[in-house]
């Protein structure tokens, strides 16, 4: 149990969220506190904004990102782009993540991070989802592949070119070709054989 739910049900008497089947649900008294407390939150919220608007135009300040290789060729221009127009004097110090520990955040080095969140984030990183994300394969003109249904069997029996930033790692396709007793042959995308095979 979550700090927060502990202390919510210390104070009301009531264990707020209830088990149903594998995961949990408010529970009715949550229920009927639900739209009182979402009041008091916004109107706290309210009571808390600051008097003056924000200018962003007046801030002298680094922000450091840490985000994956795709994101800053992804989105870095235009976010920079958006940034000098919006905010001349802000500045994004752009950190490459090598790993997915939330320390940065905690300590302070670093302000935003981009990423994929799983449970085990820390109870003091506040997330929000920016877009969801998805898997594509890629082959080369005239692949078996590109004839046909592509079925998980099919698939698996090409031969795959797989990045992992840890060793052994299968990621969610492997686990999900795993679940159906297949597995796919990798190859060391550093050998020029193998990257002749998948131009």
């Amino acid at each position: 149990m979550n700090r927060v739910a502990h202390d919510g049900m210390q104070v009301t008497g009531d264990p707020l969220r209830v088990r149903a089947g594998r995961g949990r649900v408010a529970s009715p008294h949550a229920l009927e506190l639900r739209d009182d407390v979402s009041r008091l939150a916004h109107d706290a919220e309210a009571a808390l904004r600051p008097a003056n608007p924000l200018d962003l135009r007046r801030p002298v300040r680094t922000f450091t990102l840490r985000a994956s290789e795709g994101f800053v060729e992804n989105f870095g221009a235009r976010l920079l782009a958006r940034v000098a127009d919006e905010a001349p004097g802000v500045r994004l110090h752009f950190l490459h993540k090598l790993d997915k520990t939330s320390g940065p955040l905690r300590d302070g080095s670093v302000g935003l991070e981009t990423g994929m969140v799983d449970d085990a984030i820390s109870p003091e990183v506040r997330a929000q989802a920016l877009f969801r994300d998805r898997y594509v394969g890629v082959v080369r003109t005239g692949h078996p592949l590109c004839e046909g249904d592509v079925t998980a069997s099919r698939y698996a029996a090409a031969l795959h070119a797989h990045v992992s930033r840890r060793d052994h790692d299968d990621g969610p396709i492997g686990q999900a070709l795993a679940a159906l007793q297949l597995t796919r042959l990798d190859g060391d995308p550093a050998h020029r054989w193998l990257r002749g095979c998948v131009r």
